[in-house]
């Protein structure tokens, strides 16, 4: 199991790479594109991992969210995985749905059939990831936090609340704040989970915080007239689980921004000079 490289482009002071890797979490070949400053050549540089939304794949961001040359500046290196497992013997939404099936794992390990063969994009992302990236010379993998947008904001949310430690920082872009509570969530944890709705809550970064997970510095970017604002992301119920426990939450909302790579595009160097703040010790917000 390693990492096949099958494509590469000189982006700012680094490359822009794009691997394939067969993964046994997935039962399927997945795509990951990781930008690797030059910096990396001469001295290990720490890793952000960016997860992408619904309808994604691992190039959105590469081409969209302009991430490259603040990262090239910080010595930092971005890893952006696929949203969901994909070929074709993977489940789908029969009616081709887009929330449900390919482009929308929603960053857990499905317990459901047809999806729990395949959909197990939680331990992929926290464990079999980290360990193909120790293949790229000059990662430093001790030195890890993670970014996303929308249902990937969800997802770099949950899995920084469930491992406490793993990653020095998170911060996200329109996140999905209550999926619980949500029509997006309702139907992906209804799929891949079941019923219990107690199982829900365990992927769910409002109840998570509300249960007292373990702190971590976080950083939420929305805009103010996001089509999805009030009935899918539902920051309210995130702002107040964090105000009633005292969890360190940077909350900013942004006029006239919607939920668009232009808002991401917009704002990303704020949130690499937050994350640079945890993993270099420079940069500021």
């Amino acid at each position: 199991m390693a990492l096949e490289l099958i494509s590469k482009n000189r982006c700012f002071a680094g490359e822009q790479r794009r691997y394939e890797a067969a993964s046994s979490e997935l039962s399927s070949t997945t795509t990951v594109s990781i930008f690797v400053p030059d910096f990396a050549a001469s001295n290990p540089v720490p890793v952000l991992f960016y997860l992408s939304g619904l309808t994604c794949t691992d190039e959105n961001a590469v081409t969209k969210a302009g991430a490259q040359r603040i990262a090239s500046e910080l010595g930092i290196a971005l890893v952006f995985p696929d949203t969901s497992p994909r070929g074709d013997t993977v489940a789908s939404d029969p009616d081709g749905a887009y929330d449900l099936g390919l482009g929308a794992g929603f960053y857990l390990n499905a317990t459901q059939e047809p999806w729990s063969e395949h959909y197990r994009m939680d331990a992929f992302i926290t464990t079999e990831l980290p360990e193909l990236l120790i293949g790229i010379a000059g990662l430093d993998l001790q030195r890890v936090s993670i970014c996303g947008h929308s249902m990937g904001g969800h997802g770099a949310m949950t899995l920084a609340l469930k491992n406490p430690g793993k990653y020095r920082s998170v911060s996200a872009f329109s996140p999905i704040c209550a999926p619980a509570s949500c029509p997006w969530g309702h139907k992906a944890f209804s799929a891949y989970l079941g019923d219990n709705v107690a199982q829900w809550t365990q992927h769910d970064a409002s109840e998570l915080i509300r249960a007292g997970a373990q702190q971590v510095p976080l950083l939420i970017d929305q805009g103010s007239t996001d089509p999805f604002l009030a009935e899918q992301l539902k920051p309210e119920l995130l702002r107040s689980a964090c105000a009633d426990v005292g969890f360190p939450l940077t909350y900013r909302e942004h006029d006239g921004f919607d939920h668009s790579y232009f808002f991401i595009a917009s704002f990303i160097e704020d949130h690499l000079r937050f994350h640079a703040k945890y993993l270099t010790k420079i940069g500021d917000l």
